[in-house]
């Protein structure tokens, strides 16, 4: 393998204040640049130790309104972030259902357990953690409810 995963993933904003507030309260991501021109306002924003996002809000300009289908989206369907833990996926859980992002549910892929969310341009996403109850060489299908997570 030559890589190292994902250096930046690109998004567009109807307001960068917002979305660097939603990505630092949620998930103690930082901005690393700031840089408001005369047609645009660009930033970059860390959201892991070689991963971010490259915040682009363009002046005067709309940014289309979001595709909530999945497959549906376009070529990009949705950005997966990497929780640091599973303590860490567990605050991440709390806050954004605090704010409303998210529903109670958690996917047990088997490897790894995900949550979908939704920021506040209408971008959806997940946060993935490494399964403690993975069973080895078990892959489970989309929709498979984590156990540690299901309600009584």
């Amino acid at each position: 393998m030559l890589l190292d995963g994902l250096n930046h993933v690109a998004v567009i904003t109807a307001d960068t204040d917002r979305l660097h507030a939603f990505y630092s309260e949620v998930f103690g991501a930082t901005v690393a640049a700031d840089d408001a021109q005369e047609k645009l306002r660009f930033s970059v924003v860390h959201v892991g130790p070689h991963s971010e996002l490259n915040v682009f809000e363009l002046y005067g300009d709309a940014p289309p309104q979001p595709q909530t289908p999945m497959f549906g989206r376009g070529r990009l369907d949705h950005i997966g972030l990497q929780a640091a833990s599973l303590e860490a996926f567990e605050e991440i859980r709390r806050r954004l259902l605090a704010r409303g992002c998210c529903d109670e549910f958690v996917t047990d892929f088997g490897p790894v357990l995900s949550l979908f969310f939704t920021d506040p341009d209408g971008l959806e996403a997940e946060v993935c953690v490494p399964n403690p109850d993975a069973e080895p060489g078990v892959f489970n299908p989309p929709g498979t409810p984590a156990t540690r997570y299901v309600q009584a």
